[in-house]
């Protein structure tokens, strides 16, 4: 298995301001592509983990008249997870045979719904990569058809690698799904959504499992953007809290609470305006959050 060492794409995450020891990295490449191996996946990913918990592969299959493609992804990331991006890593691979311009296209299109639609912590980072690279060993995409299936493919890619950063948010124990639904435009939409994923208090609400809803929509109002929220419905999956701006009462809240208490959850905020809808995906604040960020370096 051959390695070129006049091309190389750098990545690197770690404390901001501090120079990579260029020497040691320069030195070590050629006995790293000496150990290239097509069942090391696992092992680069687990080798460019931080303060993740987990690694994080997702990979698909598609069959076309040319033959069978594997799309590959691996990623890094636990905090800092802020659009645009963050202090993440994220390599996708694949062995398809594609034009650079539809390859460039797809990938920036996917991570635009995936990557860019998440949050941990509402901070962002100067140290973030999507890469996605494609060796044209295997299959040819050439017709329409076989773009939307490695498109959609790459997606699903996309959002898993995206779902597994949040979910292992420094210190993170919820997983939550924030949709705006009925919005009259998509901007919007998303830029509420945007809003409550980003809100301290919505946050410390998700990890104290509170429905408090009153916080969501101080969150919603000020995300400037226009809408009525005499006509705002909220649900906690599908426990209606709120109707018309109004709460529905302590049952519904209680109901709303035991929902709460899984792991991963929706909050639905119904505009009743029109057909756009947007989602984002963000975890809960904990404890843990702080303390691993005051003594990242002592």
């Amino acid at each position: 298995m051959g390695c070129n060492l006049t091309n190389i794409l750098p990545a690197s995450t770690g404390v901001i301001g501090e120079r990579l020891p260029k020497d040691k990295i320069i030195n070590s490449l050629p006995n790293l592509c000496a150990n290239l191996s097509t069942d090391g996946v696992e092992q680069f990913a687990r080798a460019i983990m931080t303060t993740d918990a987990f690694p994080k592969i997702a990979s698909r299959k598609i069959n076309i008249p040319s033959g069978e493609i594997t799309i590959l992804g691996i990623a890094k990331g636990a905090g800092m997870i802020c659009p645009n991006m963050a202090t993440m890593l994220a390599f996708i691979l694949t062995d398809a045979e594609l034009s650079p311009v539809f390859l460039k296209e797809t990938l920036k299109k996917n991570v635009a719904l995936t990557f860019n639609r998440i949050s941990v912590d509402g901070d962002t980072s100067t140290n973030d990569t999507v890469y996605m690279m494609a060796n044209a060993i295997s299959g040819k995409i050439d017709t329409q058809e076989d773009q939307k299936l490695f498109d959609q493919a790459c997606y699903e890619i996309c959002y898993e690698l995206a779902k597994f950063i949040v979910k292992d948010g420094e210190g993170a124990t919820k997983l939550v799904q924030i949709k705006v639904i009925n919005a009259d435009n998509e901007e919007k939409a998303l830029i509420i959504a945007k809003t409550i994923a980003n809100s301290l208090l919505s946050k410390t609400a998700f990890f104290g499992e509170d429905p408090n809803w009153g916080r969501f929509l101080a969150a919603m109002g000020r995300a400037g953007v226009s809408f009525n929220p005499e006509k705002t419905d909220i649900y906690i999956n599908q426990i209606k809290i709120v109707a018309n701006g109004l709460g529905q009462g302590k049952e519904q809240e209680k109901l709303a609470h035991q929902e709460m208490t899984k792991n991963e959850f929706t909050l639905t905020i119904d505009l009743k305006e029109g057909n756009a809808s947007a989602e984002y995906l963000t975890c809960d604040l904990s404890y843990d959050y702080v303390k691993i960020n005051a003594e990242y370096r002592t």
